[in-house]
């Protein structure tokens, strides 16, 4: 009895080291979960240093048509780069950790799938061009005024936005502004007050009137407006002094403000399908015997509308002339 209980001691302590010195081969083998991260996490920055490029000087990361739903955190290895271009990702949010890239100056994320914009976005004050259009936000956050830098915001096409913080005036050197394609009923008072604003597509949206001091946007000289709701145009659009681009194609515009006549400015305009209450087309052009080309003419441009004001003035006077003879 003494040499089978000796035995059994023998051998139950055989299968215990057996069994730890397993564990401790698959384990040494598998590695432990921090040591696997960390390889993967240099697995994952080799790949992204291989989408580095150098244009003009500038950093570059560019990821084009690879799914990326995420940023990895290892990411921030490559704080140095000035410019993401990153499309085709189905990148689904702006990592939080983007305040590490300071010296950002590009931050280019149309064509994904990113749902909100992160308030640390707001730290990146040196930051000149932020592109989100073809996206789904639906919120843009009251710190994005504190990209005191940016020139250029792209936010087309990302269907249900429709409304901007009032911390939006803070953008001071905002040139370039893309809201087209969204909800947007109405032009919010932060974009009239942008004082360095120039250029600004708000086409696509469902605006149903401009506001009364639309003359207050000083430097603008190119407004995108196709495609919404409009029925009228403010009498102070005829004070828009840097004013040279004007798109109001598919509207339902029934008349053009006469002050308008006197925007020497305005090289191109466009009335184009408007539901306007005089039906008038321009009249064909005086060919010469030298002339062969087409009439290129903007047929709703801006000799369409000298004539319509024109024609509209004629008819009114005839009009009160007709009241006068008629008391």
């Amino acid at each position: 009895m003494v040499g089978v209980v000796a035995y059994s001691s023998v051998s139950s302590i055989k299968a215990l080291w057996e069994t730890r010195i397993r564990r401790r081969f698959s384990y040494s083998r598998r590695g432990s979960p921090r040591c696997v991260g960390v390889w993967e996490d240099r697995a994952i920055l080799a790949r992204l240093k291989q989408k580095l490029q150098t244009e003009d000087g500038r950093l570059i990361l560019r990821i084009e048509q690879e799914e990326w739903k995420s940023l990895p955190g290892c990411l921030v290895h490559l704080s140095q780069v000035q410019e993401w271009q990153i499309h085709r990702t189905g990148l689904q949010k702006i990592p939080h950790f983007i305040p590490s890239f300071q010296n950002l100056l590009v931050l280019d994320l149309s064509r994904n799938s990113i749902t909100e914009i992160p308030k640390q976005i707001g730290e990146l004050t040196r930051l000149k061009e932020l592109l989100l259009s073809y996206n789904r936000i639906q919120f843009v956050p009251e710190e994005l005024g504190g990209c005191e830098s940016l020139e250029r915001l792209e936010l087309s096409m990302n269907r249900d936005l429709s409304e901007l913080p009032d911390q939006f005036r803070n953008l001071t050197r905002l040139q370039h502004l893309d809201l087209s394609m969204n909800c947007f009923s109405f032009i919010p008072d932060c974009i009239v007050a942008l004082p360095a604003l120039e250029w600004l597509d708000i086409g696509g949206n469902c605006l149903q009137h401009l506001p009364e001091d639309i003359h207050k946007m000083e430097k603008l000289h190119t407004l995108w407006l196709q495609r919404n709701d409009l029925e009228k145009l403010p009498d102070n659009i005829s004070r828009m002094a840097s004013l040279d681009t004007l798109v109001l194609s598919s509207n339902r515009l029934r008349d053009i403000p006469p002050l308008m006549e006197d925007m020497s400015n305005l090289r191109f305009v466009n009335f184009r399908d408007n539901p306007l209450t005089l039906d008038l087309t321009l009249p064909p052009r005086k060919r010469t015997e030298d002339d062969e080309g087409e009439d290129d003419r903007e047929m709703f441009g801006r000799e369409f509308m000298q004539m319509y004001i024109q024609e509209s003035r004629k008819r009114a006077f005839a009009a009160l002339n007709m009241h006068r003879v008629n008391r």
